[in-house]
């Protein structure tokens, strides 16, 4: 499908060396402490080092506010924990009407917490200002196939799409784009502010948010209004605290101070925990990738470059593919948490190759100096290049240094390559890496649905939301018509040709594949990792 919008980003810590204390007082806030840490049955602290930027899902797409959003907003549909199909959530049905109509019904008597109606109004109302704001850092590059919304009735919502058979959008709707908000409470055209958002009490989720004090506590309660697919929460409040530093956090996992770990922990804090008696570490599956981003106007010869030549630019880009060692970097920094991958859509995933492997370095895999002096030699440069490259310190997890000090030895151990390394916290990086700032840079991905799609469209049409001015339109032709085949071996196939192409233009260099990890307290329950990467509170009780 291709995105007529200018499109956005994605989806990615503070109480810094006090947290370890601070998590004590926060339990006894609550009234819940057991005196030993943690919660009682009623409480559940969770800590973690994501951070958030924006609570408005038009206005973040990153992994520490959507972890937010996941639980106080309602979606029409979602995907049960443990499960892989999407289902009816705020939706009673769902189903193409005509060949570009996407027709859902709501239940009936559905309501926010401040007691508004939630009805087909606050539905096209939510999408609607998704394409209008389109914020860079909101996720309305995943509607680029909404044409408009239609609300025939109270209960019924017409998603009218430019594309006809659209095969993902019912898992679209499940995606960080697709939270429903209350029309009475969110601006039309601009990001709310947090603090309205929360007295405005304008959650339809499992819990709503009582507390907020950004990057530092939020306190959630159970929503007794709730009437979504997931069932009532398990524990009425939940604690979730924000970490700088994760020393502090493992620390606190580790002495029974909070009840949950939930990203970011080191490799070997989480070999670690895996010998203690007293927590649980919980493996789910696979399908963050990590990748270098390359912006095409401010790379070496990048487009708006003095020196500007895509014939270089792009021997630069491959050069470096041919000096990267993943599985140095998976032994050596990550301990075997993360694994290499080469190609844009993650090994286990249905269509997915690995082009990577076969161009690059020695070809199977390996990294090779000759083929990066080679190719660089072919397009006539003779002499050292420059890469500045920049990585965020706390988004994702404290092995990035390390990660980042292996990628610039491994580049500049070649003769080929002077690497500057530079480091920004997230809430800053999230703006730079949009605004031209960067001209290479780290980035990991967290799926919004398990498909490959989800590796490919937000990434790989033009005005995508990285950013970075990539347009190949015979990348985007055929990912506009795998969005709509019906014919699974077909789409496939495309698929396959979409990750050729990406491997020859590398618009994005992915270096390694990770798993979910979620470190508990051994009485805590209902802990799940699943292929929709949402950390689910409303499940979590106490055995």
């Amino acid at each position: 499908m291709l995105r007529p919008h200018s499109f956005t980003r994605r989806r990615g810590a503070a109480i810094a060396a006090g947290l370890a204390t601070s998590a004590l007082v926060l339990t006894g806030c609550a009234g819940g402490g057991s005196g030993d840490g943690g919660g009682s049955g009623d409480t559940i602290t969770i800590g973690t080092s994501d951070k958030v930027t924006s609570i408005d899902p038009a206005g973040s797409y990153d992994n520490g506010s959507y972890a937010v959003m996941s639980q106080v907003y309602l979606s029409l549909f979602s995907v049960p924990p443990g499960g892989n199909a999407v289902e009816p959530n705020a939706a009673e049905s769902g189903e193409f009407t005509s060949p570009n109509v996407f027709t859902v019904k709501l239940k009936p008597d559905l309501t926010f917490a401040n007691g508004h109606a939630l009805t087909s109004s606050d539905v096209k109302f939510s999408f609607d200002r998704q394409l209008k704001i389109n914020d860079p850092n909101g996720p309305a590059s995943l509607l680029g196939d909404l044409e408009s919304v239609e609300t025939p009735d109270d209960l019924t919502v017409e998603f009218h799409l430019k594309s006809d058979n659209n095969v993902i959008f019912e898992q679209i709707l499940t995606s960080p784009a697709g939270p429903i908000v209350d029309e009475e409470v969110f601006s039309p055209d601009a990001v709310t502010p947090d603090a309205d958002i929360v007295a405005g009490q304008a959650f339809a989720g499992q819990y709503k948010i009582d507390t907020f004090e950004l990057n530092s506590l939020i306190e959630y309660s159970a929503f007794d209004g709730y009437k979504g697919s997931l069932g009532p929460a398990v524990t009425p409040t939940v604690l979730v605290s924000y970490y700088t530093d994760t020393t502090n956090l493992k620390l606190d996992i580790q002495q029974g101070n909070i009840d949950v770990a939930y990203r970011s922990l080191s490799s070997t804090d989480i070999a670690d925990l895996r010998t203690n008696e007293n927590v649980t570490v919980h493996d789910g599956p696979g399908g963050e990738l990590r990748y270098l981003v390359f912006n095409f106007d401010t790379m070496p010869f990048g487009a708006k470059t003095p020196e500007a030549d895509p014939a270089k630019a792009l021997a630069v880009r491959q050069a470096m593919a041919d000096l990267i060692d993943r599985e140095a970097i998976a032994d050596s920094v990550y301990a075997g948490t993360y694994e290499p991958v080469y190609s844009h859509v993650p090994s286990g995933l249905p269509g997915a190759t690995e082009p990577l492997k076969g161009l690059y370095g020695d070809k199977e895999g390996g990294a090779s100096v000759d083929a990066a002096k080679a190719r660089l030699a072919a397009a006539g440069i003779t002499e050292p290049i420059t890469l500045n490259i920049q990585y965020s310190n706390d988004h994702y997890g404290p092995s990035s240094a390390d990660e980042y000090a292996q990628v610039k030895d491994q580049l500049e151990s070649s003769g080929l390559f002077t690497v500057n390394l530079q480091t920004t916290e997230w809430t800053q990086y999230s703006d730079d890496r949009v605004s031209d700032v960067y001209p290479i840079y780290q980035l990991g991905w967290f799926p919004d649905y398990s498909d490959a799609d989800n590796y490919l469209t937000p990434f790989f049409v033009k005005d995508n939301f990285l950013g970075n001015h990539y347009d190949n339109p015979e990348v985007a032709s055929l990912i506009e018509a795998q969005s709509s085949e019906q014919d699974e071996a077909k789409r496939l196939e495309m698929l396959g040709q979409i990750q050729d192409l990406e491997a020859n233009d590398l618009s994005t260099l992915p270096i390694l594949q990770g798993s979910q990890i979620a470190v508990s307290k051994t009485d805590i329950t209902g802990v799940t990792l699943d292929a929709s990467f949402i950390f689910r509170y409303g499940s979590l009780g106490r055995g």
